[in-house]
């Protein structure tokens, strides 16, 4: 009886922080501009109200009586782990002041419309307090939930358990000592002509056209929807309602199409999570509060750059689907066959903007920004200073100038919300899905049906081994489970490698 019924009190949580993704959902959307302030007060009031009745009294007394009740079952059992994620997240919680979630939540929800003003009028200085005040709530987080070595660490274990700047280290290192030769050798290399993306694709087709592809590998519209938006994202209200968004360049076609493609990579995380599981801790961050399945946030976007990236900018992918792309838009792809579209969508251009960065690059824009963050955490940088460390970062990684500050320390969403400590998350995402993917491969039934454009193998075995787990297992454990070790940049670099090699004739 006690472990039903705190069944039931976490069903509650969840359904809070549902609500909450729903007015998160409506104010990216189709909110208007003047609803920002008093929507930040009712999103604030739902996380607080979220996280009281996760710490109650009542909760408490609940989660000793269900621990009481399935003390006999086996320690990995589903029963004790939900036990064991509740008696952390409250242990968690309980170390953090109500009054500062409010002032982060309300501080997220209001900074991300002035963030919105000041990047596009290009005016760092009227976000720079947003940012100021963003920094030191994070660090009075850090100092709540405690670390060991840097405070950085606190903040990441929200979105990564685990990870800390001492582990990145190697695992960036190893990155670089892979990737940076590549990168060279491609930069003496005559880039693919790209010129036929570069002009005005009618942006309902390319919506059209998407969505299909986001069908056609596994995202389920039956319980979920494409809108547009500023900066795209996907949000869930449990598995039975997965929602995706995405923004349609009139004159860079692929932005639609993989932004697309990314965000159903994220939506079916949730959508194939184990339906028993729904409004319950498993699927549900109770330490983040949001009402995510995924494991970690690495997890998840080793799910949304598998399915963008590893299938659907393969040349695979495009030997057998390229025809409906051109029925979709026969004059604009007058005289383009698939082999010059697949070069095309994977040439190798450094550039400013993290979020159109092509694969070989993307780590880069990471590494650049966990450094800078770590040191805005720790004092070390301060934010009048972040625009130019910023600049110097980006000449140093990828040798580009940056001439205005939207394109550069103004660019990303993340600090306007609060969200301090995710960057990291996006390449553990990019390692997981090579080594995912590698592993995924072996099974012939996988392999056969990507030879066939038959994606519901390759979704199925996702499934068995990551969605429908949710969050019972850390991400290590995942990882152990469906490739034998734990994570490995090898698979990836050995990707990346044979990919470009083949691209560029090297």
């Amino acid at each position: 009886m006690g472990y039903n019924a705190l069944l039931e009190r976490m069903g509650a949580v969840n359904d809070l922080l549902c609500a909450g993704s729903m007015l998160s959902w409506d104010a990216r959307t189709m909110m208007p501009p003047g609803g920002a302030d008093t929507r930040a007060k009712q999103m604030a009031t739902l996380k607080v109200f979220a996280r009281n009745h996760l710490v109650a009294d009542e909760t408490r007394r609940l989660l000793d009586a269900a621990e009481a009740e399935t003390a006999n079952l086996p320690e990995d059992s589903v029963e004790r782990t939900i036990c064991t994620q509740v008696r952390e997240a409250i242990d968690y919680h309980l170390r953090i002041p109500a009054e500062l979630v409010q002032r982060r939540a309300e501080m997220g929800s209001k900074g991300q419309h002035i963030w919105a003003k000041a990047r596009a009028e290009d005016d760092f200085a009227a976000f720079a307090p947003v940012l100021e005040a963003t920094l030191e709530l994070n660090r009075e987080m850090a100092e709540c939930i405690g670390y060991e070595e840097h405070p950085y660490d606190a903040l990441m274990y929200r979105f990564e358990p685990g990870e800390t700047v001492a582990s990145l280290r190697p695992l960036f290192a190893a990155l670089r000592a892979g990737l940076l030769p590549l990168l060279r050798a491609i930069g003496e290399k005559e880039p693919p002509r790209v010129d036929f993306l570069e002009r005005p694709f009618p942006a309902d087709k390319q919506l059209e056209f998407a969505l299909n592809m986001a069908r056609k590998l596994g995202y389920d519209t039956n319980r979920g929807r494409l809108d547009l938006t500023v900066h795209p994202f996907e949000i869930s209200f449990t598995r039975n309602d997965v929602r995706i968004t995405t923004r349609v360049n009139g004159e860079w076609m692929p932005k639609g199409l993989f932004g697309t493609l990314h965000e159903a990579g994220h939506a079916m995380y949730e959508q194939y999570c184990d339906p028993a599981y729904t409004r319950t801790p498993l699927a549900t961050d109770l330490i983040g509060l949001y009402a995510v399945g995924g494991v970690s946030f690495g997890a998840h976007e080793s799910q949304s750059r598998l399915f963008e990236n590893q299938v659907g900018r393969s040349r695979e992918f495009w030997e057998l689907n390229y025809g409906e792309l051109r029925d979709a838009f026969p004059e604009e792809l007058a005289g383009i066959d698939a082999e010059t579209f697949w070069r095309a969508i994977n040439r190798v251009r450094p550039g400013l903007i993290r979020v159109e960065s092509d694969e070989l690059t993307y780590d880069f824009h990471i590494m650049l920004r966990v450094d800078i963050e770590a040191a805005l955490i720790d004092g070390s940088l301060k934010v009048a200073d972040l625009p130019e460390a910023w600049n110097a970062k980006m000449k140093e990684y990828l040798g580009l100038e940056v001439p205005s500050d939207r394109l550069g320390a103004l660019q990303d969403v993340h600090w306007s919300s609060g969200q301090v400590g995710t960057f990291c998350n996006y390449t553990i995402g990019n390692v997981m899905a090579g080594q995912l993917f590698a592993k995924a491969k072996t099974d012939d039934r996988v392999s056969r049906g990507l030879a066939a454009a038959d994606y519901v193998p390759l979704r199925e075995w996702m499934t068995e081994h990551v969605h429908r787990h949710g969050r019972r297992y850390t991400r290590e454990q995942l990882l152990e489970r469906a490739t034998g070790r734990g994570l490995d940049p090898v698979p990836y670099v050995e990707y990346l490698t044979a990919k470009y090699s083949a691209i560029y004739d090297l």
